[in-house]
């Protein structure tokens, strides 16, 4: 299991890429430095409640929403998941492969 830092961190990332910010934007928003953004995001750093704060605001989010992380895979993660279910299950295969010819 990911520490808190990395997690906090990966949802950062996160919430910013869906709102289609750079770092240098966010940190500029944030009134923080890019390198302490990249720290953070990277977990490498724990941000104080107040640079929480202004992140928080920057993205504009509640401050407990950059805690919501439970949920987090990696994409790999996702990927292996779904092929372990997959090799025991013909029909879900079926079923994935009807969605991916919809979505392709």
């Amino acid at each position: 299991m990911k520490n808190i830092k990395e997690l906090l961190g990966k949802r950062i990332k996160e919430l910013r890429k869906k709102k289609n910010l750079t770092q240098e934007t966010l940190a500029e928003f944030a009134d923080i430095e890019i390198p302490s953004l990249s720290n953070i995001e990277n977990g490498k750093n724990y941000p104080n409640h107040e640079t929480l704060g202004k992140i928080a605001k920057a993205l504009n989010v509640e401050p407990y929403e950059l805690f919501i992380f439970g949920y987090y895979k990696s994409a790999d993660e996702m990927i292996d998941e779904m092929f372990k279910e997959m090799k025991n299950n013909e029909l879900l295969v079926q079923k994935m492969y009807k969605f991916f010819l919809c979505v392709k």
